[in-house]
C-alpha cells in the first residue's frame, strides 16, 4: 500500500510538471557523439587479440512489403517495404521492386523495425541450467579484475541464447558482473548459432569495461585487506588503478613512438585500463544513485576519459539535465527496483525524463527473462512517461531499445536503425512491437532469416538442448 501511494504521488508530481512546462511536444534525438574507433591493440602490435571469425550468412535478396516500417530515425512508412541485399538494407520506402530471385515476403497487417540491441547481458557468462559450474560472470578474488574478459567465459551453447533471438534480439553486449570496482571487458556479440565466442563476435566492435559503484563493490569483499569497505574506499580504489594505468600507457606510448630497446613489459590490468584513457574502450559504469553517478563524471574528468552509460541508474531521472549536457547514456529498467537500498528510489517514468531532458535513455535486460521482452519492456517505459503528461512518441521508444544503445556500444553507424547501406538486422512483428500481443515472428541477421516463428526448421536448438527439447512442437 506504501509502495502505491508512493508511486501515485510521484505520478502526480510529474505530471504537474510537465503541465507547468506547457503542452509537451515531441522530443528532438540527442546530438551525435564521436565515437571511438574500431579497437585496436598497440600493446601487443605484432598480433591480433582473439579476433572475430564471424562470417555473414549467404542468403538471397529479400524484400518485405506492405508493412508499417518503424526506422528508428523519426519516420513511420505505412505500406512500406525494406529491400535487404548482400547482409546490408538495399532500399526503404512505399515502392521498392524486388529484384530478380528475391524472396518476397507479404508483411500486411505486421510491423517491422531495427533488430533489437540489449546494452547488458549476462547471457553465455551466467549460463542455464544456473548451476555453480555455469556461474562465471564475477571474477570476485580483487576489486580491480580489468585483465579479465568476459568472452573466455562466454558459453555458445547456452540455451538462453535461442529465446534471446525468437523476442527479436539480435545484438548483444555480455558484460562481467557487478562484484569489483572494475570488472573486466565486456564483448558484443551477434545472436546467432555458433561454436565459438570468436564466430559470434561483431567485428571491429569496441570493447567495453564494466565498472561499478556503490553496494556491490564495497560488501564483497567483507572487510579484506585492501579492498573497498565504503563508497570513499570504492572512489580511492578507482583512483589508485587509473594512477596506474596514467603511468602504463604513457611508458608503452613512448616506446611506441621510438621503438628503442626492450617494450616494456605487459601488465593485463593496466592494458585494459590504458585503451580506457586512449578513448579506444567504452566505460560501461554499473550506477544506481545520483549523487554517484556525479562522482564518476568527475573521476572521469580527472583521468580524461568518458563514461559511455551508466548501467541500471535508477536515479538517472535526478540529474538528468547533467547527463544530457555530458552525453553520456543511461541503461535502465523499465520498472525494476526497490530490491535494496541503492535501488530504493526508482520511479516509472525514469526513461522518459531523461528523454525530456535531452539525455539517451536506453532499456537493457540484465535478465535473461527480460531480454525475451524488451519490447513489453520499453512500452512499459513509454507509457509511464505518458501517463505523468510527458510525450514520448513510438519512435522514441524503439530508439531506447535500438538506436541508443546501438550508439552505447559504439555501432550506430552499422546497426540500430532501418537506414539504406546499414546491416540488414530486421525483425518482422505480427502486431505493434509495443503491444503485449506482439510477437517477432521473423528475425534477420545480416540479412539472413535466422528465426522464423512459423517455421521450427529455423529455431535454434544449442547442443545443450538435443535430447531434451523436441525439435519441433516448441512454444515459441
Amino acid at each position: 500500500m506504501v509502495r502505491s501511494l508512493q508511486y501515485a504521488a510521484c505520478t502526480l508530481v510529474l505530471a504537474a510538471c510537465a503541465r507547468a512546462a506547457g503542452a509537451p511536444q515531441p522530443l528532438p534525438a540527442p546530438a551525435p557523439v564521436q565515437g571511438p574507433q574500431p579497437y585496436r591493440d598497440t600493446l601487443s602490435f605484432d598480433r591480433e587479440q582473439f579476433p572475430s571469425t564471424y562470417r555473414r550468412r549467404s542468403s538471397p535478396p529479400v524484400l518485405i512489403r506492405n508493412a508499417t516500417i518503424l526506422t528508428a530515425t523519426g519516420q513511420e512508412i505505412e505500406h512500406g517495404s525494406i529491400l535487404l541485399e548482400e547482409g546490408r538494407i538495399a532500399a526503404v520506402g512505399t515502392d521498392v521492386p524486388a529484384p530478380a530471385g528475391a524472396v518476397v515476403v507479404d508483411a500486411a497487417g505486421k510491423f517491422v523495425t531495427p533488430g533489437i540491441i540489449d546494452t547488458h547481458s549476462h547471457l553465455g557468462v551466467y549460463a542455464a541450467p544456473g548451476t555453480a559450474a555455469e556461474d562465471n560472470g564475477n571474477e570476485a578474488t580483487d576489486p580491480n579484475t580489468a585483465q579479465v574478459w568476459a568472452e573466455h567465459s562466454f558459453w555458445p551453447q547456452d540455451p538462453q541464447l535461442p529465446l534471446a533471438q525468437a523476442g527479436g534480439i539480435t545484438t548483444i553486449q555480455v558484460l562481467p558482473g557487478s562484484a569489483n570496482l572494475i570488472g573486466g571487458r565486456s564483448v558484443t556479440l551477434h545472436v546467432v548459432p555458433a561454436r565459438t565466442v570468436q564466430e559470434m563476435k561483431f567485428p571491429g566492435a569496441p570493447y567495453g569495461v564494466k565498472m561499478a559503484c556503490g553496494e556491490n563493490p564495497k560488501r564483497v569483499y567483507g572487510g579484506r585487506e585492501k579492498a573497498p569497505s565504503t563508497r570513499m574506499g570504492n572512489m580511492a580504489g578507482y583512483r589508485a588503478a587509473y594512477i596506474a594505468a596514467e603511468r602504463y600507457r604513457r611508458r608503452w606510448d613512448l616506446w611506441n613512438r621510438s621503438r628503442t630497446g626492450d617494450p616494456p613489459d605487459r601488465d593485463l590490468q593496466l592494458e585494459t585500463l590504458a585503451d580506457v584513457l586512449r578513448g579506444r574502450i567504452l566505460v560501461q559504469n554499473h550506477c544506481y544513485r545520483a549523487d554517484e553517478m556525479a562522482q564518476m563524471l568527475d573521476l572521469a574528468r580527472e583521468f580524461g576519459f568518458r563514461i559511455r552509460s551508466f548501467h541500471h541508474a535508477v536515479e538517472a531521472y535526478k540529474v538528468a539535465d547533467i547527463l544530457a549536457r555530458q552525453q553520456v547514456a543511461v541503461s535502465i529498467w523499465a520498472d525494476w527496483w526497490g530490491f535494496k537500498m541503492e535501488a530504493f528510489d526508482g520511479v516509472q517514468q525514469n526513461a522518459a525524463l531523461v528523454t525530456q531532458a535531452g539525455g539517451r535513455a536506453v532499456i537493457h535486460s540484465d535478465s535473461e527473462s527480460g531480454i525475451q521482452r524488451l519490447n513489453q519492456e520499453a512500452a512499459k517505459a513509454m507509457w509511464a512517461g505518458r501517463r505523468a503528461g510527458i510525450t514520448i512518441t513510438r519512435d522514441q521508444a524503439l530508439r531506447w531499445i535500438t538506436a541508443n544503445p546501438a550508439w552505447v556500444i559504439g555501432l550506430d553507424s552499422l546497426v540500430g536503425t532501418l537506414e539504406v547501406g546499414k546491416n540488414a538486422d530486421v525483425v518482422v512483428w505480427s502486431g505493434d512491437p509495443f503491444s503485449v500481443y506482439a510477437r517477432a515472428e521473423r528475425v534477420y541477421v545480416d540479412g539472413a532469416l535466422m528465426y522464423d516463428r512459423n517455421d521450427p526448421a529455423t529455431w535454434w536448438r544449442t547442443d545443450f538442448e538435443l535430447g531434451h527439447v523436441p525439435a519441433a512442437g516448441r512454444d515459441r
